[in-house]
């Protein structure tokens, strides 16, 4: 078993799971994070700390598509370790539907300068 970050993350990033993953297993792109379900040690200590409610188990019914999406952009963004501060209009847009068509970026997190 592993943990996923689904749509829900888009555009909110909140960072209170990074914090605590034993194991820093999340990447970041640019407006969210994923877990790369090959790292994760499922013990499940990031999905109550997310305030936007976006980390599931990969056992959940409909989660195949966010382990495959998860992995696929873990391969490509850079490893996030340290809690930084969601997006600016993460409260206004948290549960918002269908972030993954209209707001996803596949890009990776902007490089600090």
């Amino acid at each position: 078993m592993t943990y996923v970050v689904t749509d829900n993350c888009i555009a909110c990033k909140y960072t209170d799971c990074v914090s605590v993953c034993p194991v820093d297993c999340f990447y970041e792109g640019e407006n969210m994070l994923v877990i790369d379900p090959t790292e994760c040690i499922d013990c499940g200590v990031c999905e109550p700390e997310c305030p936007a409610d976006a980390i599931r188990a990969d056992t959940e019914d409909g989660m195949e598509k966010w382990v495959a999406f998860n992995g696929k952009y873990a391969a490509l963004w850079p490893v996030i370790a340290d809690a930084k501060e969601p997006l600016p209009e993460a409260d206004a847009l948290d549960g918002q539907p269908g972030k993954l068509d209209l707001l996803f970026s596949d890009k990776p997190a902007a490089e600090a300068v």
